[in-house]
C-alpha cells in the first residue's frame, strides 16, 4: 500500500498514468469487498483501528510532533483524541443512519411507499492536509469505509506519516486495499484525478481547492472542498472577562495558530476592549514554548508548537509587514525566534479591514483586535470576508448571541466557546463561498459519501394508473377537477375523494 508516483513535474507520463491506473482497479476490486461487509462488520474494523491508536498513543505521537512540530498536548488533544471522539459517535450512528429510510407519500399516490436508500459510491479520492495529518487522514478515510466505499489518500508531501497508517490498516486486517496511501506531491494528486475517482474530498488552501475543481469538472467529479477561513470572534460587553481571555487566546494560538478554525481576528465591545486587552496581554505572555525541536517533542510542558512549513513562514511576515506599514501595532510577540520555526504568539490593535491580515487567511499565531460600538456593526464586520468557515460569538445575553450567530455568513459558530463545532462529531462541518462546499461528520458527512437514491415501491396488480397512455379529453377534464379540490388553499377532502376513485377507474376503462 506504500507507493510513490513519479513526480516529475513537467508531463503526465504513460507510466505514471499505468501506475495511477492500478492503483484505482485494486481499489474498484477491494470495493466490492467493502460493499459486501455488514455495517455491523464495517464498524468492528473502526473499532479496531480505534484501539490500535489508543494503544499506540505515545509512538504516534512522537512521529506527529517529529514531522508537524506540534507541541505534544496539541498532538493528543487534536490527534488522538480527536479520532476517539469520531469513533465514538459513529460506532453508535452509523447503522441508523446508513438504514433504509422511509419518507412520506402524497395522498395522491395511496397504495404507493417510498423509502431512500444509501449505497456507496465506489473509490474515494482523499487528498489531506499537513496541519492536522493522521486525524485528517483517518476521518475521511474511515467514514468512506463505513458507508461502504474503497478509499485512496494522497496525504501532503509536508507531513505524510510515511508507513504510519500502512501498519494500522496491516494490524487491524483491513481487507486489502480497501484503502490505500499514494505519496506525492501536487502533481500526483493531479494524475489520481485523472484516473477519475467517483468522488474528492479535500482539505487545504484555496488556490489548490480551485485547481482541484477545475480538473474534476472536466470530468464531472463530485469535489468536496474544506479551503482556508478568517475566522472572526465577537466579544460583547456583558462576558466573563477572564474565561473569555482565555478562550480567545487559544482559539488564536492553538496548535500555533496553524487551524482553518482559528481565530484570526476579533471584534471587541469598546466598553471592555482596554480591560480584555490587558487580561489577553497577561496570559499571552504566560505561554510556554520550546527551545528547539526537539524539545517540542520530549516535553509535555509547551503551551505553541513550531510553525510546520518554513514556506509559511513568508506568509506570516508578509501579513505582519502589510499590518504595520498601514497602521497597526504589536502588543506583545511579533518575531521569529532565531534558528527557529517559532514564531512568538502575536496580538495586534490598530488593525483595520484593509489589511491583509483582516482579510486573508495567515495560518499562524496572531490576534489581531479592533473595537465596534454596536452590534449591527459587528456584524457587517464579520461578514466583510471572502471566507465563510466558523466563528464565535462572546456573550452572557444568548438571546442575542444567538441573533448574531444567525446573520453571520458562515458555516459554523460556536457561541461562548471557539472551534468547538468541529469538535463535536454529530455536527456538519463545512464552510460557504472561499472556505468550500460540502459537508464531513455527523449524518451529512457520512451520507456525503454515498449516493442517495430515491425508491418508490407500488404493487404488481391490475391497476393501470390513470396517468398512463392513452391521454383522454376526459382525464384532463378530471385530472384538472382533482388538483382544483387537493391543491387549493382549502382542500374539498369529499369532493377529492370523489374525484380521486373516478380518476383511478378511468386508468382501467380508458386504456390502449
Amino acid at each position: 500500500m506504500n507507493k510513490n508516483l513519479n513526480d516529475d513535474p513537467s508531463t503526465f507520463s504513460s507510466e505514471d498514468l499505468l501506475d495511477s491506473q492500478l492503483i484505482f482497479n485494486k481499489a474498484s476490486i477491494a470495493q466490492k469487498v467493502v460493499e459486501g461487509l455488514s455495517i455491523k462488520q464495517r464498524i468492528d474494523f473502526l473499532l479496531r483501528a480505534n484501539d490500535y491508536i489508543m494503544n499506540n498513543q505515545e509512538a504516534l505521537i512522537d512521529q506527529i510532533c517529529k514531522e508537524t512540530g506540534k507541541t505534544r498536548f496539541d498532538a493528543l488533544s487534536n490527534e488522538i483524541f480527536s479520532i476517539g471522539d469520531f469513533v465514538d459517535y459513529y460506532r453508535k450512528a452509523t447503522t441508523n443512519l446508513l438504514a433504509d429510510r422511509k419518507v412520506q407519500t402524497s395522498i395522491v399516490m395511496m397504495g404507493k411507499k417510498s423509502k431512500v436508500f444509501f449505497s456507496p459510491l465506489g473509490v474515494i479520492l482523499a487528498i489531506t492536509p499537513w496541519n492536522y495529518p493522521l486525524y485528517q487522514m483517518f476521518m475521511p478515510a474511515m467514514t468512506a469505509f463505513l458507508a461502504g466505499n474503497a478509499t485512496i489518500i494522497k496525504p501532503s508531501e509536508h507531513t505524510p506519516l510515511k508507513g504510519v497508517f500502512e501498519q494500522l490498516l496491516e494490524k487491524c486486517g483491513f481487507p486489502e486495499d480497501a484503502i490505500q496511501i499514494v505519496y506525492g506531491n501536487g502533481l500526483t494528486g493531479s494524475k489520481l484525478i485523472a484516473c477519475r475517482p467517483d468522488k474528492i474530498h479535500f482539505t487545504g488552501s484555496v488556490n489548490t481547492g480551485k485547481k482541484i475543481m477545475a480538473q474534476a469538472a472536466k470530468q464531472l467529479i463530485p469535489v468536496e472542498l474544506e479551503l482556508g477561513g478568517n475566522d472572526p470572534a465577537i466579544v460583547f460587553d456583558d462576558i466573563n472577562l477572564s474565561r473569555t481571555a482565555n478562550g480567545l487566546v487559544w482559539g488564536a494560538f492553538t496548535n500555533a495558530g496553524q487551524s482553518c478554525t482559528s481565530i484570526e481576528r476579533a471584534y471587541i465591545h469598546e466598553n471592555i476592549y482596554d480591560s480584555l486587552l490587558e487580561e489577553l496581554l497577561r496570559i499571552t505572555n504566560k505561554l510556554r514554548f520550546p527551545s528547539n525541536a526537539q524539545d517540542c517533542n520530549s516535553n509535555t510542558e509547551f503551551d505553541l508548537g513550531y510553525i510546520t512549513v518554513s514556506s509559511q513562514l513568508n506568509i506570516i511576515n508578509e501579513h505582519l509587514e502589510d499590518a504595520l506599514s498601514k497602521g497597526a501595532k504589536i502588543e506583545c510577540g511579533g518575531k521569529l525566534i532565531e534558528n527557529s520555526q517559532y514564531f512568538e504568539p502575536t496580538i495586534l490593535s490598530g488593525v483595520t479591514h484593509d489589511m491583509i491580515i483582516m482579510q486573508e487567511e495567515s495560518f499562524g499565531p496572531f490576534l489581531p483586535l479592533m473595537k465596534f460600538s454596536n452590534e449591527n456593526q459587528v456584524i457587517n464586520l464579520a461578514n466583510d470576508s471572502k471566507y465563510g468557515l466558523s466563528a464565535s460569538v462572546w456573550s452572557k445575553d444568548l438571546n442575542r448571541a444567538t441573533r448574531v450567530a444567525r446573520k453571520l455568513k458562515t458555516g459554523n459558530v460556536s457561541i461562548n466557546n471557539v472551534m468547538l463545532t468541529e469538535g463535536n462529531h454529530a455536527l456538519p462541518f463545512g464552510g460557504i463561498n472561499d472556505s468550500g462546499f460540502g459537508r464531513i461528520k455527523g449524518s451529512y458527512g457520512l451520507e456525503s459519501f454515498c449516493n442517495v437514491k430515491s425508491v418508490i415501491i407500488d404493487k404488481q396488480s391490475k391497476i393501470i394508473d390513470p396517468h398512463w397512455y392513452p391521454q383522454t379529453k376526459t382525464k384532463y377534464n378530471t385530472m384538472t377537477d382533482l388538483m382544483q379540490t387537493f391543491f387549493m388553499k382549502t382542500k374539498k377532502w369529499i369532493k377529492f375523494a370523489i374525484k380521486g376513485m373516478k380518476m383511478d377507474a378511468l386508468g382501467n376503462k380508458e386504456k390502449i
